[in-house]
């Protein structure tokens, strides 16, 4: 019988590693020298054994992990007309996309011929999510016009996310999505509450702001349709998570893991008060248009891969690519097809759909999904204590967070703290720029701040 694999090297912890590394310095500082403290003031070790894995939280953010292995390469097109837009979406079903994000913009959904823009489109086996800016009722009475089956996809709205950069909220936004979901309780693939984190990542939150806020919109989702008189557990079926997904590689990832496992944790106390099955949490990611640049342009579709490699890696269910070009000019046939390929290459040649979850097993991301996830979950009980994420948003207190966290970044990249290629460094297109569809932010008037929506490379394109 052979020796055992490796036999010859004696054991060793973490403690060994860290006098080594402190003789290989030679004097010079550990803390500062291999320390990184992240914006979110988490602080970062440069070596992580199985001891920095191991204890109370780890086997519940590794449960919490579970899910397919592959994900949903899911495009967003806007709405242009019937014609125009029903051949996009057929076009990006037959080359590779496996479900679609459609924007109406601000279209009167009542001005559309559902059935010339779906026309070809089966529903039952093609998911389409449809973001309409409060006309979801009047979408779906229009569907159910023309579609006698059940549907495939959902709504993408999120009008809490519209409140908070718009200021404005229906009176009967939750009556009528109450409404809406109590009607597609029938269809289990058609999802009917969207909540996503696009309005604090693109405001400039940080991950931990980011996870927070988002956990507690979810919160006052629930919160609003059970009075409505929804069954918890019907809220719980018909409720995705919609997450940007920014350049910080391995922040990212475990940002997507601390979500599962804090809306498992969530919903474990909810469980207490009835019983309630656990739904695994189901996560579209979406790559960012916060640190998307206007200028050497071609350098976005290196962000958006990294970015949508987290996001796998993270465990998302969906996924969508923004094209390169898309913050300022109408995307064409080809950033389209890059931006859609994206993900089929992920898929096709890195296999990245064949592990349910790549990054078990990393003693540094799994002690990194614990930090952020305490971090997240103090601040998501600071909103509570405030009266939840409503009360805390009109206080202020989420707007001056995010502003924080913002100014943080500015100054980083302004200081040469924090490179961002093809925006402070390494710059090669200097012409002067020409937004083909730009659009300032609205400025509509609330008695608290609105969020709005940035991209940080703008301090530098002027």
């Amino acid at each position: 019988m052979g020796l055992p694999l490796f036999s010859e090297f004696s054991a060793s912890n973490k403690n060994t590693w860290k006098q080594q590394a402190l003789k290989d310095l030679k004097g010079k500082d550990y803390d500062d020298t291999l320390l990184w403290k992240t914006h979110e003031g988490i602080i970062v070790e440069p070596y992580h054994a199985a001891e920095d894995a191991a204890g109370e939280g780890y086997d519940e953010i590794r449960e919490a992990q579970t899910k397919s292995s592959e994900w949903v390469n899911q495009p967003l097109v806007a709405f242009e007309n019937e014609k125009v837009t029903n051949a996009v979406i057929i076009n990006h079903f037959a080359k590779g996309a496996e479900a679609i994000i459609l924007d109406f913009g601000d279209k009167s959904i009542v001005e559309v011929s559902l059935s010339r823009l779906l026309h070809g489109i089966k529903l039952s086996e093609t998911p389409v999510y449809f973001l309409t800016h409060h006309q979801a009722l009047a979408l779906l009475n229009g569907l159910e016009a023309v579609i006698p089956y059940q549907m495939k996809g959902g709504l993408w709205e999120d009008g809490l996310a519209l409140w908070m950069t718009r200021g404005h909220l229906p009176d009967a936004y939750f009556r009528d999505l109450a409404e809406i979901t109590k009607k597609q309780q029938a269809a289990p693939h058609f999802k009917t509450i969207c909540v996503s984190s696009h309005a604090f990542h693109d405001a400039g939150a940080n991950i931990v702001q980011e996870l927070a806020f988002t956990l507690a919109s979810a919160i006052t989702y629930v919160d609003k349709l059970t009075d409505e008189g929804m069954p918890l557990a019907l809220v719980m079926e018909k409720l995705i998570f919609s997450v940007s997904i920014g350049t910080n590689y391995f922040m990212e990832i475990a940002k997507l893991r601390a979500l599962r496992y804090l809306w498992r944790r969530i919903q474990q106390a909810w469980s207490t008060l009835e019983t309630l099955t656990i739904e695994p949490c189901y996560i579209h990611a979406q790559t960012s248009y916060f640190y998307d640049a206007a200028i050497t342009s071609n350098t976005n579709m290196l962000r958006a891969t990294t970015e949508a490699m987290s996001a796998v890696i993270g465990g998302c269910n969906a996924l969508t690519v923004r094209p390169y070009d898309e913050v300022f000019r109408k995307p064409d046939e080809f950033s389209d097809r890059i931006a859609r390929n994206i993900s089929v290459l992920l898929s096709e040649e890195s296999y990245l759909d064949k592990v349910i979850d790549p990054a078990a097993g990393s003693y540094f991301l799994e002690n990194l999904t614990l930090s952020i996830s305490e971090a997240a979950w103090e601040l998501l009980l600071e909103i509570e204590n405030k009266g939840g994420l409503m009360a805390a948003f009109e206080q202020n207190f989420i707007q001056n967070q995010i502003d924080a966290a913002f100014q943080k970044k500015v100054k980083d990249l302004e200081e040469g703290k924090r490179t961002m290629v093809g925006v402070n460094k390494f710059r090669v297109d200097e012409t002067p720029l020409v937004f083909e569809n730009h659009s300032p932010n609205a400025q509509p008037t609330a008695s608290f701040e609105l969020l709005a929506r940035k991209r940080i490379s703008e301090i530098f394109e002027k």
